[in-house]
């Protein structure tokens, strides 16, 4: 029940610490609350939907009444499994644009530029090129995270790129390369048509190591003696145990469990920790503040034609797709089938994309409930960056109580400008040649919800989080008074303390969230070893008319 470096959260920074600890010789312990990720659920691409919503494998949490979209609670799933939310996610690989990380450094996370980062995006990848072009130079070959792509034998997916170009955007061939800004095809952990989580890339290697251990059980707070902290305290089995860290405790529990962890172990705004009760060791304002997502709408439209997965939405269909990836990992469920994607610019003056579209060849929620117009096609769009700000709080002092969640969405002018603008920008792609053949009405908005108002009424009703939470334990100086932690992690006012995971996020990434998240474990482990990748000065492409045009 020690070690020197003790991780809470088998999540997706975690599993990277784990694996790069263990790889230098520290010995590691990770404490993780949820069971195994075994079973077919998780570990075959096209079931997504599924795991992320199963009590089994996620927290259940959902955000409190959200007053700027009708009082709606929204599900803000997180994973409790071995590999986090790298488990249930939608297996989407996005590194960010380069001027997101620039524009950390510049808000004072020293260390983090798009210089300091790519080197770490690099070490972390096993990017498959399989002669489908994309930028070898900027991308890795040899490290534990395989990134593939689908096979795109869909029409309706190469018709969504065929149609942005159409639209006069630019096309890209690998937009985690040199040029985000445009269309073309998306990529996924996915490897060898299996989910290839932060579980199965990092940890378990790590595991087959003497130094590292896995430990299940509930972290309750973090163990502070005289400004330091020594370890933690976890529920396991109805009992109430001490796991002792020698070097350090490092928290990788979540942008919502993380913050929840440093405030139940006094280390927080002052005053809401001596409303419930707790101690005040460390007076860190910031502490759950800061907290950002992304919010999109499923533009859906009806299908002239029956090219879309629906044909497989049936349980002859589901069985078939089933056996295929059961006997061979291939077929549908191989895939995410999020096999193309854009990013655009939202306006003129706009420097890099700021609007992300994910193309599904099918019209379906997240949930698994296809649309009930039988085939069709659906974008998935939002701003990238949103103004909006909330926090996450506590309910009670009791490590069980789940904590408060507010995003306190749409709570800026500007969001509801930028989602208008989404809107009416995926219908115009929608209605360009390359769809003529298979497009037959729009099913979502709907072709009579047009003005702004019943524009804002159907953002209203229907925005969804992207699920990619992140800001919670904002890094920067150390003379910030709302920065939780130090450019190397390190939690400000406390000894031998850290945070890994995507609640270091000043502001969030372009895309989503699960590449970046594996790079600050990544990036991290290296500040806890002491040692720093070289920089790499690759320049990204911006549009040459950026200042004066949208396209």
């Amino acid at each position: 029940m020690e070690a020197d470096y003790v991780i809470v959260g088998a999540g997706s920074a975690g599993c990277a610490m784990a694996y790069r600890l263990a790889e230098a010789g520290k010995s590691v312990l990770v404490i993780e609350h949820g069971g195994t990720d075994a079973g077919p659920f998780i570990q075959m691409p096209g079931a997504l939907s599924y795991p992320m919503n199963m009590k089994r494998y996620d927290w259940g949490y959902q955000t409190e009444p959200e007053p700027h979209l009708g009082g709606r609670r929204l599900a803000c799933p997180r994973g409790k499994v071995i590999g986090g939310s790298s488990s249930i996610n939608g297996m989407v690989y996005v590194r960010g644009h380069a001027h997101d990380y620039d524009h950390w450094r510049d808000q004072g996370c020293d260390g983090w530029g798009f210089s300091d980062v790519l080197p770490y995006f690099k070490r972390m990848e096993n990017w498959d090129d399989s002669g489908h072009g994309g930028d070898a130079d900027w991308r890795g070959t040899d490290g534990p995270l395989h990134v593939s792509r689908g096979k795109r034998d869909n029409p309706l997916v190469r018709a969504f790129v065929e149609a942005g170009v159409q639209a006069g955007y630019e096309r890209t061939d690998d937009y985690n390369g040199e040029k985000q800004e445009g269309f073309g095809p998306f990529e996924m952990t996915v490897y060898k048509g299996r989910r290839w989580s932060a579980a199965n890339a990092y940890l378990r290697p790590a595991l087959k190591r003497e130094t590292c251990d896995l430990l299940r059980g509930l972290v309750q707070r973090v163990l502070i003696e005289d400004g330091r902290a020594t370890g933690v305290e976890v529920r396991r089995g109805g009992r109430t145990e001490v796991v002792r860290a020698r070097a350090e405790v490092i928290l990788a529990a979540s942008s919502i469990n993380s913050p929840k962890l440093l405030m139940l172990s006094g280390i927080g705004p002052a005053a809401h920790l001596s409303e419930h009760g707790i101690e005040v060791l460390a007076d860190r304002p910031g502490v759950g503040r800061n907290l950002q997502d992304h919010l999109e709408l499923y533009t859906q439209m009806a299908a002239s034609q029956p090219v879309s997965l629906y044909k497989y939405w049936n349980l002859f269909g589901k069985g078939w797709v089933g056996l295929q990836w059961l006997l061979g990992k291939r077929g549908p469920g191989a895939s995410n089938q999020f096999e193309s994607c854009g990013f655009i610019r939202s306006s003129a003056g706009v420097d890099y994309p700021d609007i992300q579209f994910h193309f599904l060849p099918i019209a379906v929620r997240y949930d698994g409930k296809a649309a009930a117009e039988g085939h069709g096609f659906q974008a998935h769009v939002g701003p990238m960056r949103s103004e909006s700000r909330g926090a996450v709080t506590l309910r009670s002092n009791d490590p069980a109580d789940a904590p408060v969640i507010r995003f306190n969405y749409m709570s800026e002018a500007s969001d509801w400008a930028d989602f208008r603008r989404c809107i009416r920008l995926t219908r115009e792609i929608f209605a360009q040649d390359a769809f003529a053949p298979y497009r037959k009405h729009e099913i979502q908005p709907g072709a009579e919800v047009q003005s702004d108002d019943e524009l804002d009424e159907f953002i209203r009703e229907h925005a969804e989080s992207a699920y990619h939470p992140c800001g919670t334990c904002k890094m920067g100086r150390a003379d910030d008074p709302m920065a939780v932690v130090d450019p190397e992690g390190r939690v400000i006012g406390v000894e031998g303390l850290r945070v890994a995971d995507s609640s270091l996020f000043p502001r969030i990434t372009n895309g989503n969230l699960n590449a970046p998240s594996i790079m600050a474990g990544e990036k991290i482990a290296d500040s806890v070893l002491g040692r720093r990748l070289p920089p790499d000065n690759a320049e990204p492409w911006l549009h040459p008319d950026w200042r004066t045009a949208q396209r």
